[in-house]
């Protein structure tokens, strides 16, 4: 039934203007009988940061900027969604357009500037959802003008302590001018720091929420160790990797909309993601997971995006091209590389080819 709905809704989607056919989606969502589409099996199961996820596949922030549908998302199969990124106050992000497709390189090239209601209306259907299981990740961000950045991801944990299944904090956007600067070794240890005492002080009334980090894959060699020093130093409990670069392959059949400003999504990112995770992966020596995004469209992508380190995965620019049947397929995929692996757990996989992918960052 889903699988027909989506065949028959999918084209009209990508006829229609990216952020209008975003909107319409969020939307279906809302109306979309509450019926589960979840594929399960015990070897997909994987324990991390002290919470249990059903399976490795998660929803990328991003999508649901507002947390407007979460609970719709788990039930396609979602092992946990990400939402946000939130910022403490309200404001419009850049001007439009500023979301474009390249469907020859079933990319994305997104310039949206943090656009979000600020904390109040989010943290309210968050609320709303009461004790419904599944879980639920805040992105936090800063707002443009913010004069303490670092102080806006702090309001971001205080203010969702009580409904995050664990927070994310984006320093990675290209599209608010210097914000990547947080991922300088001295700024990002004030931020963590900082970021982890409001979380450690929320323990008593909301019990322990792991703290993510998300970084881009546009770094050095240089930069990637800096940043993972600091983020074992300061023990943070996962790390992301990696939101969109501000690069452009030469390999894009687009090259006219590549020329437009912002961060590129989507099939093209994940060669340069990958590296980055498998060389990120060998630096952090197991002291904490990380989160693999950039690329994912299919159970091939994501069982190499788990081999070059990945404990969990997400996506969200492939749900552009291939719509919403795409977490079944993936999860049905790594069940089948399961049996012709013989794999007790999903798990057994991670990192096996870090060295191998990392390439030149190894």
């Amino acid at each position: 039934m889903i699988s027909l709905a989506a065949k028959l809704i999918q084209p009209l989607f990508l006829a229609m203007d990216p952020e209008q056919a975003h909107g319409a989606s969020i939307l279906a969502l809302k109306l979309m009988p509450p019926l589960s589409f979840a594929v399960t099996d015990p070897r997909l199961e994987v324990s991390a940061c002290g919470l249990t996820f059903p399976n490795p596949l998660g929803m990328a922030a991003g999508y649901d900027k507002g947390a407007d549908v979460p609970d719709a998302l788990l039930r396609l199969g979602f092992g946990f969604v990400e939402v946000g990124t939130i910022t403490p106050l309200p404001q419009p992000g850049n001007p439009k357009p500023r979301l474009f497709r390249l469907p020859a390189d079933e990319g994305v090239i997104n310039r949206l500037g943090f656009n979000s209601e600020g904390h109040d209306a989010p943290h309210r259907r968050l609320v709303a959802r009461g004790k419904r299981a599944g879980l639920v990740g805040v992105n936090v961000g800063a707002n443009k003008e913010s004069s303490d950045r670092a102080g806006d991801y702090v309001k971001g944990i205080q203010a969702f302590a009580d409904v995050a299944s664990y927070f994310t904090c984006n320093i990675s956007s290209p599209n608010t001018p210097g914000l990547r600067d947080l991922q300088q070794a001295a700024a990002l240890d004030d931020l963590l720091k900082r970021v982890l005492d409001a979380r450690d002080a929320a323990i008593s009334a909301y019990g322990y929420k792991p703290v993510f980090l998300k970084i881009a894959p546009d770094l050095t060699p240089g930069d990637l160790d800096d940043i993972v020093r600091v983020a074992r130093e300061r023990r943070i409990d996962a790390l992301i990797l990696g939101n969109t670069t501000i690069t452009r392959p030469a390999s894009l059949h687009e090259q006219q909309t590549a020329r437009e400003a912002g961060g590129l999504s989507g099939r093209p990112l994940f060669d340069l993601s990958t590296q980055m995770l498998a060389a990120a992966w060998l630096r952090v020596e197991g002291q904490f997971p990380i989160v693999g995004a950039g690329g994912i469209d299919g159970p091939d992508t994501a069982f190499t995006k788990m081999e070059a380190g990945a404990s969990l995965i997400q996506l969200y620019s492939s749900l552009v091209f291939k719509g919403v049947t795409l977490p079944g397929d993936i999860l049905r995929g790594l069940i089948a590389q399961c049996d012709a692996h013989k794999l007790s757990s999903i798990s057994d996989i991670v990192g096996r080819r870090a060295r191998e992918l990392a390439g030149d960052f190894a």
